[in-house]
């Protein structure tokens, strides 16, 4: 099952922990919080999601 990582941008307080965290480096900071560079690149670690404190930031699986 594939998983898609997905951002709560309304959540998110631009804290930039999810950002450090990346492996791939594919997350940076923007105006409205944290935003995906390249998703292709994504690895779906799920580093970004263990790290946020304000849940703002997780895979959700696709059927």
């Amino acid at each position: 099952m594939k998983k898609t990582l997905v951002i709560e941008s309304s959540w998110c307080k631009s804290c930039g922990i999810c950002v450090e965290y990346c492996p791939v480096k594919i997350l940076d900071l923007g105006e409205e919080g944290v935003y995906i560079k390249d998703e292709e690149k994504c690895i779906v670690c799920g580093q970004c999601e263990q790290r946020c404190p304000d849940y703002a930031i997780y895979l959700e699986k696709n059927e």
